[in-house]
């Protein structure tokens, strides 16, 4: 298989934690792709017509797209499997993962807004928003309980990546402060082994 992706995608490094948690990471090829929402990147919208990270062929060379799908794709494939493959458990589990899927995206935008968006044009309300919208969404899983040792799941991983996106990207937000379950939960976390090899920092 291989895996367009970069360092930087938060959803990327979903895609990568899941494949160690399962496995399944010594079979991906990775390529590392630039793309921005200006501009295509030519080999990857080749695969994708969106032109995004992260992009899976597999082996035999079907393209699957995005890391939702590229993480059920991997479910079949592993010994075990991180989200429940039928019934309310399922949809219970999806339904959390549109929850931190959705704080990656408002988290994405507002990175965007103050790095790609030329300045003069920049929306300050816009970006407020969409951290807002972070922030609800770390309020929400400060109410879970998280699993951060044996078996972990998709949610699990994508709040993490998340957490560590906040860290790489938006360090002015101190979410630890007045989110204490959530902290205790990433210190854990980021003790597997999974996490500091796809750490987009190394």
């Amino acid at each position: 298989m291989k895996l367009y992706y970069s360092n930087a995608s938060p959803f990327a490094r979903k895609v990568l934690v899941a494949a160690h948690e399962l496995g399944l990471a010594d079979r991906i090829e990775l390529v590392t792709a630039t793309v921005t929402p200006t501009a295509a990147n030519p080999e990857v919208a080749a695969a994708n017509p969106l032109s995004k990270v992260p992009t899976l062929i597999t082996d035999d060379g079907q393209a699957i797209y995005d890391s939702r799908v590229i993480v059920d794709y991997l479910d079949t494939l592993g010994a075990r499997t991180l989200a429940p493959t039928s019934g309310a458990a399922r949809f219970a589990v999806l339904t959390e993962l549109a929850a931190a899927d959705g704080l990656l995206d408002a988290a994405l935008l507002a990175r965007y807004e103050q790095m790609l968006r030329p300045e003069p044009l920049r929306w300050a309300d816009w970006t407020q928003g969409q951290l807002d919208k972070v922030r609800r969404t770390l309020d929400h899983f400060e109410t879970l309980t998280l699993k951060a040792e044996g078996d972990v799941g998709i949610v699990e991983i994508a709040v993490a990546c998340g957490l560590g996106y906040l860290d790489f990207r938006f360090a002015s937000e101190d979410w630890r402060a007045t989110r204490p379950k959530l902290a205790a939960f990433y210190a854990v976390f980021s003790q597997r082994p999974s996490w500091p090899i796809t750490d987009p920092a190394r």
